[in-house]
């Protein structure tokens, strides 16, 4: 059995963010909320933490799914609230991570924004906030933001999703054709 490894990962709203991480394999958990780097310029920003099996779904694979399926090269009036990062928790990870965005920049025309930052400090969401999309997929907010993400996954990385949690036969029947 391996180490289940942690990082943070922010850049556009945390319920999108936590959809798409929840339906990976290789993750175990995802804690959704607000993430303070260690870095006093910093402050909170909405994020999860990935709980991950790296036998089963590695670092670089985490960070290219989230830098495709965000607006990483993107600096906007909501970068404050939604900051464009991988918060890590070793110095290794944090490595890591640089490595893999800087390998990763070849798939983007725009610079990639996407900070790396050692992990400070996480605040978890309200509980009915939790889970927000597989408790409330056909609100409007998932099926304009989130569904089109989920998308990105299904089409891009579909080698990574967790079938019996997203159960993409289902999901696509109903949800291709209105995204």
């Amino acid at each position: 059995m391996s180490a289940i490894e942690k990082i943070g990962l922010g850049g556009s709203c945390h319920w999108c963010t936590e959809a798409i991480f929840q339906s990976l394999k290789g993750v175990i958990h995802v804690s959704q909320g607000w993430i303070e780097p260690d870095d006093s310029a910093a402050e909170f920003s909405e994020a999860v933490v990935v709980e991950f099996d790296p036998i089963l779904i590695s670092l670089e694979s985490l960070i290219e799914i989230h830098l495709h399926t965000h607006s990483c090269t993107s600096e906007h009036s909501m970068r404050s609230k939604y900051r464009s990062a991988v918060y890590t928790f070793s110095q290794e990870q944090l490595i890591s991570a640089k490595q893999a965005i800087d390998k990763l920049q070849t798939d983007f025309e725009g610079m990639v924004i996407t900070k790396v930052f050692p992990f400070k400090t996480f605040k978890l969401n309200n509980e009915k906030y939790l889970d927000y999309y597989y408790k409330n997929p056909d609100k409007p907010f998932c099926k304009t933001f989130i569904d089109p993400k989920l998308k990105i996954l299904l089409h891009q990385f579909s080698s990574h999703v967790n079938e019996d949690k997203m159960k993409p036969a289902d999901w696509t029947a109903d949800r291709r054709t209105e995204i």
